[in-house]
C-alpha cells in the first residue's frame, strides 16, 4: 500500500476535485465507504464528521465517502474506511484476504452496525475471530489519544441512558480498527436513512472526527 506525505505528516491517498469554476483545485484524502457481500455497504453511515475534522484541523479531507468495494484494488489506495450495515453477513475469500491485508498493510477501519443491529455485530465478531485469531477485540481506555486528539470527550453517552465503550484491534500494538456495537453513526444528518431502535452514541460525530484525525496521522 503506498501513502504520500502530506500536510501534518498524514498518510493518505488522493482525489482531485474540482472547485466551483471548474478547475482543479488541492488534492483531497479519499475515505472509503466499504461494499461487501456483493451488495452490502455503509451508504447510512453519515459523512457530516469529514466536514467537521476540514474545518477543526488542516487535514485535507474530501466531504463525502467514496463507495469502496472491498474485493478492489481501490481498497489499498484508500487509508480509511468505514464498516456498517444492519443483519447477518458474511465475505468472500477475497474479501476476506483483502480486509486482513488491509489492515496488516496501514489501512485503518471505523466500525458500526446500523442502528445497534446485533446480527451484524455478531457477523462482524465472527469475522475477525477467524482473520485475526490472536489479536481480539480490546476495551480502548479512556486515556488513549482518539478520545482527546481535536475534541475532549469524556463519556460517551448513549440516548436511550448509560454510557458506552469503544473496542479495538491492535495489531503489533498499533490501533487499525475502531469498534462500537452501538451505534458511531450520526443519524440524524444520515442522509435518507433511519435509525429505529437504535441506541446511538450522543458523542459520535466528535469521536469520529478523533478517530478519522488519529488514523490520518499514526
Amino acid at each position: 500500500m503506498k501513502y504520500l506525505l502530506i500536510l501534518l505528516l498524514t498518510l493518505g491517498a488522493y482525489a482531485e476535485e474540482l472547485d466551483s469554476n471548474g478547475v482543479l483545485n488541492k488534492s483531497k484524502i479519499v475515505c472509503g465507504n466499504l461494499v461487501y457481500s456483493g451488495t452490502q455497504s455503509s451508504v447510512c453511515f453519515a459523512s457530516k464528521f469529514l466536514t467537521r475534522v476540514t474545518t477543526e484541523t488542516t487535514i485535507p479531507v474530501l466531504r463525502s465517502f467514496k463507495d469502496v468495494k472491498l474485493s478492489s484494488s481501490d481498497l489499498f489506495e484508500t487509508p480509511f474506511c468505514v464498516f456498517s450495515g444492519e443483519g447477518n453477513f458474511t465475505l468472500t475469500k477475497e474479501e476476506k484476504n483483502n480486509m486482513k491485508k488491509y489492515l496488516g498493510e496501514g489501512g485503518f477501519i471505523l466500525a458500526s452496525p446500523g442502528c445497534s443491529n446485533k446480527k451484524w455485530d455478531s457477523s462482524l465478531r465472527q469475522l475477525f475471530k477467524g482473520l485475526f485469531p490472536e489479536n481480539s477485540f480490546k476495551k480502548i481506555p479512556k486515556d488513549h489519544p482518539i478520545f482527546s486528539l481535536v475534541y475532549d470527550v469524556k463519556a460517551l453517552n448513549l440516548k436511550s441512558g448509560g454510557t458506552a465503550n469503544l473496542e479495538g484491534l491492535f495489531l503489533n500494538d498499533k490501533l487499525v480498527m475502531v469498534y462500537s456495537k452501538e451505534g458511531l453513526n450520526d443519524v440524524k444528518n444520515a442522509k435518507g436513512c433511519c435509525c429505529c431502535g437504535g441506541n446511538e452514541i450522543n458523542e459520535s460525530q466528535q469521536m469520529n472526527v478523533n478517530i478519522l484525525t488519529y488514523a490520518l496521522l499514526h
